[in-house]
């Protein structure tokens, strides 16, 4: 009879097979798939976007933002990930934060040093994981905090604005970051580039209560533009992330259009209320779901999570029985800052059992799950 442990075994072998037959089945439908915003996508990027389209039908792509660099009671620990020693698998995505690069800083906003993070997203990147980026940017106006939100910064930002060529520098200095973290061969990694995230909500100073919507997306508009046309980054897949939206109009009334986005989403936590959160959760990627299919672009949930999870079956009961309803490609967690801050469990922690069996649902899809894959249309460097 066989243990418990040849049986997971077996199973997880079982689910990737599944998957790469999902994977085999959908390539003979290129035509069905659709191309980046950016016409001059370098090839690991379009590969990486074709295949994050076929990846829907087979399950969601777990992610959690900083994973590799600290997590509940440790910091800069080689190998070491809350995720993995919960489930014994890194998470498929991992998010990070340009934060801070606009002053050429040595550290990121929590406090990661930028070559360590550089060396982080090209593991990741070696092992077939996906990267994305946020930007928390300091306010080009003032130096203050991406929180501020004391003045009506972004019409000083857009081209003819008082401060634009502040901000002109501040595209610089991520730019010739992000240029600078390639591949075994010298291929730019490719990046799902999330700006001016939560843009719905009122608490940065790029949200709906700081600027008009055309002055948003002139905003937007230029920063993207800049990136791929001035500083050639033809690697970054555009990730769109509002917060709050309670219908289409609602979502759409700051989107800069089909050519400045590859992903559509938005960021909502559980706070109070589990049945709110449920409730409102699923009401939104209704809407994201009709959206994404009008507009061919890739529904997802940048950021989520329950702070200290209490719930002891929160993730199966709660996130995956919603994100199951939809054609959601990723979900990512926010990150675990300390033992009062922390959104996926550590072992012991109370939701840690029910983590793990999310983890082995056949609707998930962890690092274990998509390095098989060669998502971005090669073999990966660490199974080479």
């Amino acid at each position: 009879m066989r243990n418990k442990r040849e049986i997971a075994i077996m199973s997880k072998a079982f689910r990737v097979i599944i998957i790469l037959c999902l994977l085999i089945k959908s390539s003979t439908a290129m035509a069905q798939l659709f191309e980046p915003a950016d016409k001059k996508a370098t090839a690991e990027t379009r590969q990486l976007f074709y295949s994050m389209q076929r990846l829907v039908n087979a399950g969601v792509i777990f992610g959690h933002h900083d994973d590799l660099a600290y997590g509940v009671g440790w910091r800069a620990e080689p190998g070491r990930s809350d995720v993995k020693s919960v489930t014994g698998s890194y998470p498929a995505l991992y998010g990070w934060d340009l934060a801070r690069i606009e002053h050429d800083s040595i550290h990121d906003i929590n406090g990661i040093p930028f070559k360590q993070q550089k060396q982080f997203v090209k593991d990741v990147y070696a092992r077939g994981g996906i990267n994305t980026f946020c930007w928390h940017m300091d306010s080009p106006t003032n130096g203050k905090t991406a929180w501020d939100t004391t003045q009506h910064t972004v019409k000083d930002l857009i081209t003819g604005g008082a401060f634009h060529d502040v901000y002109v520098a501040y595209l610089d200095r991520a730019a010739n970051y992000l240029a600078d973290i390639k591949g075994p061969e010298g291929e730019a990694i490719p990046i799902l580039f999330r700006p001016f995230h939560e843009l719905t909500g009122n608490w940065f100073w790029w949200c709906k209560n700081t600027s008009t919507p055309d002055e948003f997306k002139a905003l937007w508009c230029f920063t993207i533009d800049y990136l791929r046309d001035k500083k050639k980054l033809h690697n970054l897949l555009i990730v769109y992330s509002a917060a709050d939206f309670e219908s289409e109009d609602e979502f759409l009334e700051r989107y800069p259009g089909d050519a400045y986005a590859d992903f559509i989403g938005f960021d909502n936590y559980c706070t109070s209320s589990v049945d709110r959160f449920q409730t409102k959760l699923d009401k939104r990627l209704t809407i994201v779901d009709a959206i994404a299919a009008k507009h061919h672009k890739i529904s997802c949930l940048p950021e989520t999570g329950y702070e200290g999870i209490p719930m002891a079956d929160w993730w199966t009961k709660v996130l995956l029985q919603t994100l199951a309803k939809h054609r959601v490609s990723y979900v990512m967690a926010w990150r675990n800052g300390n033992e009062h801050h922390y959104y996926v469990p550590y072992p012991g922690q109370t939701s840690a059992d029910d983590f793990i069996e999310f983890y082995n649902s056949p609707q998930t899809i962890f690092q274990n799950r998509i390095t098989p894959l060669g998502i971005y249309g090669k073999p990966n460097w660490e199974t080479r």
